[in-house]
C-alpha cells in the first residue's frame, strides 16, 4: 500500500498518538493516506474512536512484535 505520509509515535503514550495523528491529518489534503506506527497497547480502541469521530477512514489497523499500524485516510 503506498502512504502519502508516516508518522511514528513508538513509545508515546494516550493522549499524544491520537493528538500527534491529528495534527499530521490536518496538513493533508483529503483523499490522502497516512500510516502510523505505534506501540501504545491503548491505541486500537483510541484509533477506532477517533476516525468514528472525526470522520476520516481508518483504512486499515494491524499489530506485529508490538507495533500498531493504522492507515487512516483523510476525509
Amino acid at each position: 500500500m503506498q502512504y502519502d505520509r508516516e508518522l511514528d509515535v513508538k513509545g508515546l503514550n494516550c493522549p499524544l498518538p491520537i493528538l500527534r495523528t491529528k495534527k499530521a491529518l490536518a496538513e493533508m489534503q483529503s483523499g490522502q493516506l497516512l500510516r502510523v506506527l505505534a506501540t501504545d497497547p491503548g491505541s486500537v480502541k483510541d484509533f477506532q474512536a477517533f476516525a468514528r469521530q472525526t470522520g476520516n477512514e481508518l483504512v486499515s489497523s494491524g499489530e506485529a512484535e508490538n507495533v500498531y499500524e493504522y492507515v487512516l485516510k483523510r476525509k
